[in-house]
């Protein structure tokens, strides 16, 4: 429009003053502002809530996989500190050579070698008991430097004491050294749960149907991709939100239990 031209810029403001007046230009722009955004809204909320029987299957197979990998891990990770404790230098140094490389490589690689790699040899997996013993591995480099790390703070008078009152190295570990060592590893242990909660998202690359493979497969027939990851998002960050609490809430109770 040019400038120099006042009687079309009257009719202009006129007509958008009418337009205004008579509710049209807030019907245009309702339309096409704002109604648009808040349908798509709707749709995304609705999906999510369409999705949720499918998402909460996924999420309770990912607690599955991060229970049974840290309960693995642990018995593995507790015999992997004791061979590293060991005065028997052979088992020491196979202990820190698994830790080592367990924690060197990347787990998505330790995963594709158990599903991908271990058929090549005539071993197969399903997905499921793949990504457990994959996990499980993994898990056990971690734990095993935490519980032997939590093992050698005790002080080692109290095996000394131990053992000029009669008892076996065997009782004084079980009786004396792990309960005070259990409590030194559990913040630590928490912590580790907490992120192989969110590493069995991994899980989904080897075909486990857990929380991320559900969010997946949603996506590839709706292509909603925000909508859908931010839902399994929230969902793993629920999940960690409520284990953090009941991590703070049994730290608790042990420390007042050592305070009594």
């Amino acid at each position: 429009m040019r400038k120099n031209n006042p009687e079309l810029l009257n009719a202009i403001n006129q007509a958008i003053a009418e337009m205004q007046k008579d509710g049209t230009l807030a019907k245009i722009s309702d339309k096409w502002f704002w109604c648009g955004r808040n349908e798509i809204m709707q749709e995304s909320i609705q999906l999510a809530l369409d999705s949720a029987p499918f998402l909460l299957k996924g999420a309770i197979l990912t607690l599955q996989l991060s229970l049974g990998g840290m309960a693995l891990g642990l018995i593995l990770g507790f015999l992997l500190a004791l061979m590293r404790l060991s005065h028997f230098w052979p088992l020491s140094w196979l202990s820190r050579i698994y830790v080592s490389l367990f924690r060197g490589t990347p787990l998505i690689a330790q995963l594709f070698m158990i599903y991908y790699g271990l058929p090549q040899f005539g071993i197969e997996f399903d997905p499921f008991p793949a990504a457990l013993i994959g996990l499980s591995l993994n898990t056990a480099a971690y734990t095993s430097e935490t519980l032997r790390a939590a093992i050698s703070s005790i002080d080692k008078g109290q095996w000394e004491a131990a053992a000029s009152i009669g008892m076996s190295p065997w009782q004084t570990l079980r009786r004396v050294i792990l309960p005070q060592a259990a409590r030194t590893a559990l913040p630590p242990l928490g912590n580790s749960f907490i992120g192989l909660v969110k590493d069995t998202s991994l899980a989904a690359t080897i075909q486990v149907p857990e929380l991320f493979r559900q969010a997946q497969l949603i996506t590839s027939r709706t292509l909603e991709v925000f909508t859908m990851y931010l839902a399994a998002s929230l969902i793993y960050w629920l999940m960690a939100t409520l284990l953090s609490a009941l991590q703070n809430r049994l730290e608790s109770h042990v420390n007042r239990q050592d305070k009594e």
